[in-house]
């Protein structure tokens, strides 16, 4: 087995090992989706949205994969970069703890990723359970690097944490059906796959475009956020 592969073992039984992080890997997607659903309806109707129910439920699975994945990976750089550091002069290498770490924190994308869907599908169903699956992940994925560039940048956890949650909330609120403007939604790097993710809700379909743009930028954050991690892992003590 690769040292890459070890220490993408070993840092996602860290995570794992922890028993609040399991329970808020339950506990949030189905807070998201039963009750900050209709939260995010009535806030939607207030800003002059059309935010309807069922994609409400369907794009809340999205948020809470988003906000837990976009935690999580600032958690593990911001906890981790001594402990990098020291690996990488030990012999280990920069490049296969950022790749581990990115291997490790995608795991946690896909796992919560599949409780929100999961939460999803019991408290309302799906019609297009494939594309709601697929834009979930992408949500995951794109948070990812968000809390990985913050990670990288600011060193304090509490300021840190902040700046993950500002960053989610403006992105919640600026995003598809929630204002009767677009404003500056347009360009937060979650549009598309909300919008594939209430098209899913609502049992429309998607062009393949926007599939595409939504895989793109997905991987653009996954690369990004390894970046992140290698940078980390470089930086002084």
């Amino acid at each position: 087995m690769s040292s890459t592969a070890v220490v993408s073992r070993s840092f996602l039984r860290e995570q794992l090992r922890a028993p609040l992080t399991l329970a808020l890997m339950l506990a949030i997607p189905v807070f998201f989706v039963v009750i900050f659903a209709s939260v995010l309806g009535d806030f939607a109707e207030a800003l002059g949205g059309d935010l309807a129910r069922k994609a409400a439920a369907a794009i809340s699975a999205g948020w809470a994969a988003a906000f837990l994945s976009g935690t999580l990976a600032f958690f593990q750089l911001n906890s981790s970069r001594g402990a990098d550091r020291r690996l990488a002069l030990a012999g280990l290498g920069s490049w296969p703890l950022a790749v581990g770490r990115l291997l490790a924190a995608l795991a946690l994308g896909v796992l919560i990723s599949a409780v929100a869907f999961i939460s999803l599908w019991l408290n309302s169903g799906i019609a297009h359970p494939w594309h709601a699956a697929a834009a979930i992940l992408g949500f995951a994925c794109i948070y990812i690097g968000i809390g990985a560039v913050i990670g990288a940048v600011v060193k304090g956890p509490l300021e840190g944490s902040l700046l993950v949650v500002l960053a989610f909330a403006v992105d919640v609120f600026s995003g598809p059906a929630m204002t009767s403007q677009g404003g500056f939604g347009g360009l937060t790097p979650t549009r598309t796959a909300a919008e594939l993710l209430i098209a899913a809700g609502a049992g429309k379909a998607s062009p393949g475009s926007d599939w595409i743009a939504v895989a793109l930028v997905a991987l653009g954050a996954l690369v990004i956020a390894g970046g992140a991690f290698w940078l980390s892992a470089r930086s002084s003590l």
